[in-house]
């Protein structure tokens, strides 16, 4: 399975997609959200993604003000949970000017929406669909989107294999363009994190849904983990994106700044090169290192014309002189004659053999 957003296919037979997450890095600032497209795509990015919502349908006032206290990456947060993400949302304003800004510089245009009414507005700006963790098991928004007839993209964090089952299976009966990201939902940037990625769960992927594009949706900083989900079958990578881990906000300490992520993008299309086929063959640029690193029969002493080879008369040494006995069929040379005289040195060849 492959599909195509916009310019690019995505899957296993084309190059990594790599989707910079903008978030809330834009800090409410429209020109800010502008300088940071532009920033992506200078580092390598295909894409810049943002996050549609409006906080009062997203989460519940009610709900996290009535909890004991703010758990995991919230816990740092200095405001109300309500008033962060009031204040990370994207107006819909926004909307078509940062669609023009990535058409300028030639970058997709991704965001993730999070209710019905940002799914209908985003629709017509977005070449496919990206849901996040968080609604794996809301199952009526994802075949909404799904229904749209663009490509699904779904991470799975804090997801159990039931939670990943039940959303592949609803949004494949819709619609077969699907990108599965295995991700883990933890946003405190810790050192910690890398001993919770488990990426080979894309193992499982894989052979659960060979028809599903595999992918992995990253919040540490490292490229190792991106090289390894590459390596594993992912061809659609996602990680936050900012230009400074410096700045306050509740997505910068986790993302990667530009210098970074060009590093990800350089080592992953290595990577791509370095792939190359699954035959075993000679490569095009070891035609010349087969002649000096291997070996090939030669005479360990001058040897005169009617000899009779034992082993004791041979010497298996570099260069593997082209057309040369070579060491594997030392055994077929013991017992032969030689045709001519030969110096030491020399390289046996077959028209210089004979019974």
């Amino acid at each position: 399975m492959d599909f195509k957003i916009n310019n690019h296919m995505v899957g296993l037979d084309h190059p990594t997609y790599f989707i910079a997450d903008i978030a809330a890095n834009h800090d409410g600032d429209l020109e800010r959200a502008k300088l940071l497209i532009r920033l992506a795509k200078e580092a390598g990015a295909d894409a810049a993604k943002f996050q549609h919502f409006q906080a009062p349908k997203i989460v519940s006032e009610y709900g996290f003000t009535h909890m004991n206290s703010k758990v995991s990456h919230q816990a740092n947060w200095k405001r109300s949970v309500t008033e962060v993400y009031a204040a990370a949302s994207v107006s819909q304003s926004w909307t078509p000017i940062l669609k023009e800004e990535c058409d300028k510089v030639g970058i997709d245009f991704f965001t993730s929406p999070y209710d019905y009414d940002s799914i209908e507005h985003v629709a017509p700006y977005i070449p496919a669909f990206k849901a996040g963790s968080g609604e794996i098991d809301w199952i009526e928004a994802l075949v909404h989107m799904a229904s749209k007839g663009k490509p699904m993209i779904i991470a799975c964090g804090a997801a159990d294999i039931a939670d990943v089952q039940r959303a592949v299976q609803a949004i494949l009966k819709v619609n077969k363009q699907l990108c599965l990201m295995q991700c883990n939902t933890n946003y405190t940037a810790s050192p910690d994190n890398y001993d919770h990625l488990h990426l080979n769960t894309l193992k499982t992927f894989a052979a659960m849904y060979p028809d599903v594009i595999l992918g992995l949706s990253d919040h540490t900083h490292s490229v190792a983990p991106v090289l390894g989900a590459v390596t594993l079958g992912a061809r659609m990578i996602e990680r936050h994106f900012t230009d400074s881990n410096d700045r306050e906000g509740p997505d910068h300490k986790f993302a990667m700044n530009p210098a970074n992520w060009a590093k990800m993008v350089e080592e992953t299309r290595l990577l791509e090169r370095s792939f190359g086929s699954s035959d075993k063959f000679i490569a095009a640029n070891e035609q010349e290192t087969k002649v000096v690193q291997r070996r090939c029969l030669r005479a360990a002493r001058d040897i005169k014309a009617g000899e009779t080879f034992t082993r004791d008369m041979i010497d298996v040494l570099r260069p593997a002189t082209i057309g040369a006995v070579k060491p594997h069929e030392i055994e077929n040379v013991i017992g032969t004659k030689a045709l001519a005289d030969m110096p030491k040195g020399k390289e046996l060849r077959w028209t210089d053999l004979g019974a």
